[in-house]
């Protein structure tokens, strides 16, 4: 991680989305090449320099990029939400209201990472300035995606697993928990759910054209079918094979460096084709990790996500409520989605999951005085400091949920699921 050289803030100037049309055929090198200062709000500030590094390899928790994403005018309050329940200094988060979101918004997102001392302290919580539309079921999605692992890849280089999330999700572990599932984990690994439905229908649907016209436009914009419901098809190209499965994932850095950079043909070649294909983030990283002999070995069928999907709903999921609320915990996933803002099941996972104050963060080995306990559901300041007493950010303390998963991601292991038998299946 890098100091900042003030810790007086600055807003920070964007860049608008149809740069990154010209971005997406060349597979981000150009966003490469930017400065994170042109991008972000950087918060850090000078003291505490000693202990605020993480520790790497020897055993040592892994360090975990996020990217938290706002839709359709989402309010900042929602964003920083699930940022508490999330956060750990070890880790790095990008924040991306997108362009229906106000320019307010940003500000006051932007103004609040900036005034929270631990925030500061550890400068690992940065601030997209200006943004951009944001379709989840066109090419701007998956755009977005790849700029947001380009970003935090100049940003830092130590982090070892990016994760996608947006503000209607949320977290059913701690992140201790989490770090300690993961930290005897080969570092390489890929965490995706594969689809069982790769057949004639799938295929139909990735043979469909479609324009995001938001890849053109400052703010989001319904695609357009074109001849989508016509008999008009085109033909999967015959380099690679197609896959697919659930948009979500834990990826590894040296796989979305390999995406993001794309030093061969491949992450190029099926950016371009998958960008006229509705939801192309169900196909990308699925696709390019069976058609790559490098990460075919990397992969595990399992997201760690809990979703319910629609059925009457054509690539939609169900919102979470109480009802689903011991389902959830009986899947052993780390993330759950999607949730309505202020839903009380938000509610229960904090008071009886998490140990989260409705303004705090999660307790932890690093924080050990935040929670419920000593929490600030009673405080009129809602700019009261967060964490004002830390401790060691390289040991975690996990609980029952983090031990439990620790043993299932061990049981994939023993039972040999990364091999490239779920690549075996394709159109």
């Amino acid at each position: 991680m890098r100091l900042s050289s003030s810790n007086t803030f600055t807003w920070c100037s964007g860049f608008p989305l149809w740069v990154m049309v010209l971005v997406v055929t060349s597979v981000l090198l150009g966003t490469l090449s930017l400065t994170s200062q042109s991008v972000f709000c950087r918060v850090g500030n000078k003291y505490q320099i000693s202990a605020r590094f993480p520790l790497k390899g020897n055993g040592n928790p892994p360090v975990i990029a996020y990217w938290i994403s706002s839709t359709n005018g989402e309010k900042c309050e929602k964003m920083l939400r699930l940022l508490k329940a999330i956060y750990h200094p070890r880790n790095q988060y990008l924040l991306q209201l997108d362009a229906d979101s106000s320019g307010y918004e940003r500000e006051q997102l932007a103004l609040y990472v900036q005034s929270q001392g631990v925030f500061r302290t550890f400068d690992n919580v940065n601030v997209v300035g200006q943004s951009y539309g944001i379709n989840h079921m066109g090419s701007s999605s998956l755009a977005a995606t790849l700029h947001a692992a380009a970003l935090l890849l100049k940003l830092s280089a130590d982090w070892d697993w990016f994760i996608a999330l947006s503000s209607s999700d949320y977290p059913l572990m701690p992140q201790d928990d989490l770090l300690h599932a993961l930290t005897s984990l080969p570092r390489n690994l890929n965490f995706v759910h594969f689809t069982d439905k790769t057949g004639w229908k799938e295929q139909k649907r990735v043979e469909k054209i479609v324009l995001d016209p938001t890849i053109h436009l400052q703010n989001s914009t319904p695609l357009s079918t074109l001849n989508y419901s016509s008999n008009i098809t085109r033909e999967i190209p015959d380099s690679f094979k197609v896959f697919g499965g659930s948009p979500w994932g834990i990826l590894s850095r040296d796989f979305m460096e390999y995406c993001v950079q794309g030093w061969d043909n491949l992450p190029r070649e099926l950016l371009m084709y998958l960008s006229n294909v509705v939801y192309p983030l169900d196909y990308y990283f699925h696709t390019i990790i069976c058609n790559s002999p490098e990460f075919q070995n990397s992969l595990v069928d399992n997201d760690l996500s809990f979703t319910v999907w629609n059925l009457t709903a054509f690539g939609e999921t169900q919102v979470l409520n109480m009802s689903h609320y011991e389902q959830m915990l009986a899947s052993e996933a780390a993330f759950a989605r999607p949730f309505h803002t202020g839903d009380q099941v938000l509610n229960k996972i904090d008071e009886s999951v998490l140990n989260r104050s409705s303004k705090g963060l999660v307790p932890g080995e690093w924080c050990l005085g935040e929670g419920r306990s000593m929490g600030l559901e009673n405080s009129a300041d809602d700019h009261e400091e967060l964490c004002s007493t830390w401790v060691n950010i390289n040991s975690v303390n996990p609980g029952s949920r983090g031990i439990s998963l620790a043993a299932l991601l061990t049981n994939l292991i023993v039972e040999g699921r990364f091999t490239t038998s779920h690549c075996q299946e394709h159109w």
